[in-house]
């Protein structure tokens, strides 16, 4: 035998032995990954298929980059259609039945609540990115579950002060009335009346899901307030933007406060629906040019540019699977100590660092303006940024949060 077969031979072996060392550590000798999102309801267009498509793409970029792990992770999409109860249920099915390891991504606050309350009990990685209510490292933390991209804290923090300030201070606010509603008309009155501003009457909750807002617009034009509030997400912020501008509120210099913004509700309308109003977004795809290559790749491979949820998933998707090398297991246990603490920067997650006591996950976030399409530079360049918050400034400190473990 030769020198260069016998070479080759040795490698072979070699590798043949880290990856039968590599099963050992993995419970069943995979990796499942579970999303867990909305396939058919509100949020499906800004998560949804997308959200399945970058875990995909996240677990395929690691096993490139770990070839011990090559053909070892995997991917499954589940809809938990907006509710608390079927979100429950399908969290236990995912890991009762398909053997997931961890759970990702869950828009809507009360269905991600659930679904958390369920990987608390049987110990598996949850981390939420669509979900956005404080309570997930508040009351409601457990040592499973992480909060990643953002929450009504960051949200609030960020666009209520920036209008606020801007002159924004007497406000009208209508919310959706379930968790993640709830919990963002809370932070969002706390942050203007903290930054001199008021509220020109309690703030009204909607029905969810909702199609008429005209009431709450009439009610708007009787107040003529300097803002008006809407914290809704998704299909019913795109009905309430389109009414507003019907009901002639901006023409009436009734300007827009928007709590939670994704780059699909402005594909709706079109940007000059909503030019001119300001938002906080974790990320956004033509931020810089590693933004732009990552949202480029996801295009090539859904047919659409991302939304900053979505490429949100991949992002903790791929710091779960990250966690799992250097911890050179999946005992959930084992990374979780692999997690807490971690420091990391990627196209997505700028000056990270999952806080420890709360896991909560501090990143860079901006304040944004939406441009009107006369102001775009090319398809989907919808945002002028005003600021970047730096991820110590951005979330609820820690002596605020309620979280034990």
């Amino acid at each position: 035998m030769n020198k260069t077969k016998l070479t080759a031979l040795l490698a072979t072996a070699a590798l043949g032995t880290l990856s039968a060392g590599l099963a050992q550590t993995l419970s069943d000798g995979t990796l499942k990954v579970g999303v867990l999102t909305d396939l058919s309801g509100v949020y499906s267009e800004l998560a949804g298929q997308g959200s399945v498509k970058a875990a995909q793409m996240a677990a395929e970029d690691f096993m490139k980059a770990n070839k011990a792990y090559a053909g070892k992770v995997s991917v499954i999409g589940v809809d938990h259609q907006n509710k608390a109860d079927v979100a429950g249920n399908k969290a236990a099915e995912m890991i009762d039945r398909s053997n997931v390891d961890m759970l990702v991504d869950m828009p809507t606050s009360s269905a991600a609540l659930a679904a958390v309350e369920v990987a608390k009990t049987k110990k598996v990685v949850a981390m939420v990115v669509t979900g956005a209510t404080t309570a997930l490292t508040n009351e409601k933390c457990n040592r499973y579950t992480f909060h990643y991209a953002y929450d009504n804290y960051m949200l609030a923090n960020g666009t209520g002060t920036a209008v606020t300030k801007r002159g924004g201070n007497a406000w009208y606010i209508i919310y959706p009335n379930y968790a993640f509603g709830q919990d963002l008309n809370r932070q969002m009155t706390a942050a203007v009346q903290e930054n001199g501003g008021k509220l020109v009457t309690p703030s009204d909750a909607t029905p969810f899901p909702n199609t008429d807002f005209s009431s709450y617009l009439l009610k708007a034009q009787s107040l003529r307030p300097k803002i008006f509030g809407t914290m809704q997400a998704g299909n019913d912020l795109v009905n309430v933007v389109k009414q507003y501008n019907e009901f002639g509120l901006k023409k009436q210099g009734i300007g827009l406060g928007i709590g939670l913004l994704f780059e699909t509700d402005v594909a709706a309308l079109g940007q000059d629906a909503f030019a001119g109003a300001i938002a906080t977004v974790p990320w956004f795809w033509n931020y810089d040019a590693r933004s732009r290559q990552w949202a480029a790749r996801f295009e090539k491979a859904f047919g659409k540019k991302p939304t900053w949820a979505q490429a949100g998933v991949y992002s903790a998707t791929m710091t779960y699977l990250q966690a799992v090398a250097r911890a050179k297991t999946d005992n959930s246990d084992a990374v979780v100590r692999a997690l807490e603490g971690h420091s990391f920067d990627d196209f997505f997650a700028r000056h990270a660092t999952i806080r420890a006591q709360d896991h909560r996950v501090l990143l860079d976030v901006h304040t944004v303006m939406v441009k009107s399409r006369a102001e775009s530079k090319e398809a989907g360049d919808i945002y002028t940024r005003l600021a970047t918050i730096p991820a110590a400034k951005a979330f609820m400190p820690l002596a605020e949060s309620k979280c034990r473990f």
